[in-house]
């Protein structure tokens, strides 16, 4: 991991993303691109005669002017975490914060994305149903969101999701290396439904082949997938949950309405999305 993207919009959501980026460039040598985006409203000519050029000029230097003011509070920011050495660039952007963030991911070489979403009442329609949600499944790098509120603390155990298919194995395998930095426990769930397909045999070379790097496997039986899902944050203490993207109905169950009280109400678990 070289280049960590941040997009922030100097929210408090932004500000949690941004510490932990922090922590992570730190360990990984990593520098980190903050991204910021607006957009220029769109102006009828009939209603409002005056120069389209003029008032484009005049928006883009008032947001270059808050960008280069916050930039400089989260440089303070890093300064008393003892976190400046972290190298740190910045672009901004207009236009459709979407296509900018991903055009910039593919031109910068971005290897690691961490974005805020806030909410924790509607958190699966922030994660999912917006532009982090999108970016999450359109982009081919891994991405950390980080819930409102979410203070970083030390990342002792990583959960991680699997059905136990060929492409997980790889994510598991980016889990691992991500987990080194921390030396951070790794737990996988695999949750066994009346129509699971997934044989003994399979669970055992998963087991054979991870072994040596010590994870964990709990294979649940339950046909209460989000429920399983939700007792397994927390009875294992789960600090971040890392799992491959695939279909929005897949994030609909882990992220049902049915979790906890805890969970739904407070929930300040980061989540690392991995591509299909």
């Amino acid at each position: 991991m070289k280049r960590i993207i941040v997009p922030v919009d100097f929210s408090n959501v932004a500000e949690s993303a941004f510490t932990f980026a922090l922590e992570i460039a730190s360990r990984h040598k990593a520098e980190m691109l903050l991204f910021h985006n607006f957009e220029v409203p769109v102006v009828e000519s009939q209603f409002f005669p005056i120069n389209y050029m003029d008032v484009y000029s005049s928006l883009e230097m008032a947001e270059f002017d808050f960008f280069k003011d916050k930039v400089a509070e989260l440089r303070k920011i890093a300064e008393s975490k003892n976190l400046s050495h972290v190298v740190m660039s910045h672009i901004l952007t207009d236009g459709d914060l979407l296509y900018n963030l991903k055009d910039v991911i593919l031109r910068e070489k971005i290897d690691f994305v961490v974005m805020g979403t806030s909410g924790a009442e509607d958190w699966f329609e922030n994660l999912v149903g917006t532009n982090t949600g999108s970016l999450i499944l359109n982009v081919d790098i891994p991405v950390l969101t980080i819930p409102e509120k979410t203070d970083f603390k030390e990342i002792k155990t990583i959960g991680f999701t699997t059905r136990f298919r060929d492409k997980d194995q790889m994510a598991l395998e980016n889990v691992l290396r991500f987990a080194k930095t921390f030396n951070s426990k790794v737990k996988c769930l695999y949750v066994k439904t009346d129509n699971s397909d997934v044989s003994d045999e399979t669970i055992e070379k998963w087991r054979t082949r991870f072994g040596a790097n010590d994870v964990q496997f709990y294979i649940v039986y339950d046909n209460d997938v989000e429920g399983a899902v939700d007792d397994f944050l927390v009875s294992q203490e789960i600090d971040v949950l890392a799992m491959m993207t695939y279909k929005r109905s897949f994030f609909q169950k882990i992220f049902h309405a049915s979790m906890t009280k805890k969970m739904a109400q407070n929930l300040t678990i980061p989540v690392l999305a991995f591509h299909e």
